[in-house]
């Protein structure tokens, strides 16, 4: 995945920098770093930054007795219990840059009692994409609501001899969707001892989406079979074709769409009440406090928060074709508001007239390192499982998966 960019890693670890102080360690699962501290080092002499990838950093991070640190870290799940006490304040490093620049909502997420430990470097909103020629059933340019999407998918339905041969939209064909829903629902995933959740809330959400799917669609069966005889093909095509009127998408991978599909299709950002769930897994950048090239960790984040730097570095993206693969600054939106809204738009001309809301960016609860693996393994099955179900007590509880998984998975 991002394959380009990845290379890059051998490259910059046989570079020979400067030792000591001088150059600055920083860990990440974001290979779009390898670029950016290729860029830093030649950009400047009194500096160098090496870039190690992990696939789970937070993780590593957590690692009882570890006797080496890095100097940065810019990843995911950093705020976490786990991780969110290995970093130091950012005060020093705050003067130099514009606190206003950034989305506030994302940048109040890495503030601890007041004081800020980490910076938000990119994140990522859900969008439903459509053909270009369905435009004008979608009123609002920017964001679409779930009766809209429930209402115009029911209206756009077409049937054979019983058999749906389009379908308008198929709410349970994707569980990164339905878990969009809950959330949206107040379902309310979050950090404890170790995960809570409403789940009051949670029952009304799979309730929401039984009966959006049994209005909409007929049954589950019905839109079972209809993704199985054609969901082989990517939504996005299928949106183009015209088989499907929506199709459901990341922004990171809307915008990494070959051009010549891309430029057939419009989208808007789904909402419920003025809210734009972002996705969990936003990059955060933090000082490590058992860091020993602070100096060079300070001026990496000075240097690497800055719309001049940003705005490099979304031009060598072009120039490398690296922006085939990945998405902006990060794979995602620029944290920085005034990169996303006032230089996104040169190199993603599809977002004039449709960036996302800023009052309506809002950014995930505090979940623990491990939360990826966790809603892939326990919470998308429950969700898949308690759709299709006959009862809810014929599916086991979240609360009774949850716990057996923790127990057998102690540590990851």
């Amino acid at each position: 995945m991002r394959k380009i960019i990845a290379l890059l890693f051998a490259a910059l670890a046989c570079a020979g920098c400067t030792a000591g102080k001088k150059t600055a360690v920083l860990w990440t699962d974001c290979p779009e770093f390898a670029l950016y501290g290729e860029y830093f080092n030649s950009a400047q002499d009194q500096y160098k930054i090496e870039i190690e990838y992990y696939p789970y950093p937070a993780r590593v991070l957590a690692e009882a007795g570890r006797k080496e640190f890095p100097d940065l870290a810019a990843g995911s799940w950093l705020k976490s219990s786990a991780t969110r006490s290995l970093f130091s304040p950012l005060d020093k490093v705050l003067g130099a840059i514009r606190k206003d620049s950034f989305y506030p909502s994302l940048l109040a997420l890495g503030a601890i009692e007041g004081r800020q430990y980490l910076l938000p470097v990119s994140f990522n909103a859900p969008a439903l994409v459509f053909s270009l020629e369905n435009s004008r059933m979608v009123d609002n340019p920017f964001v679409i609501t779930f009766d809209e999407i429930r209402e115009l998918g029911k209206a756009y339905n077409t049937a054979a001899n019983g058999v749906y041969t389009r379908l308008g939209f198929a709410p349970a064909s994707d569980d990164e969707f339905v878990y969009l829903v809950a959330g949206l629902l107040n379902a309310n995933f979050r950090e404890a001892n170790p995960i809570a959740w409403d789940s009051p809330a949670l029952e009304r959400a799979v309730a929401f989406i039984r009966d959006w799917i049994n209005e909409a669609n007929g049954s589950i069966q019905a839109e079972d079979d209809f993704v199985f005889k054609y969901f082989y093909t990517p939504q996005a095509k299928l949106a183009l074709s015209g088989r499907i009127l929506f199709g459901y998408m990341k922004s990171q991978d809307l915008f990494t769409l070959h051009e010549e599909l891309r430029s057939g299709l419009d989208f808007r950002w789904i909402a419920n009440e003025r809210n734009i769930p972002l996705y969990e897994g936003s990059v955060y950048m933090g000082l490590c406090k058992k860091g020993r090239a602070k100096g060079a960790a300070r001026a990496f984040i000075q240097w690497f928060f800055n719309e001049e730097t940003q705005r490099s570095l979304l031009e060598a993206s072009r120039k490398n074709r690296t922006y085939e693969h990945s998405f902006g600054i990060g794979n995602g939106f620029s944290a920085l508001r005034t990169v996303t809204e006032g230089i996104y738009p040169r190199f993603y001309p599809q977002l004039l007239g449709h960036m996302p809301p800023q009052d309506y960016l809002t950014p995930p609860n505090i979940l623990p390192y491990n939360w990826l693996v966790l809603k892939n393994q326990v919470i998308f099955p429950f969700f898949h499982e308690r759709l299709r179900a006959s009862s809810r007590d014929s599916v086991n509880s979240l609360e009774r998966r949850v716990g057996a998984w923790y127990r057998t998975n102690p540590v990851h």
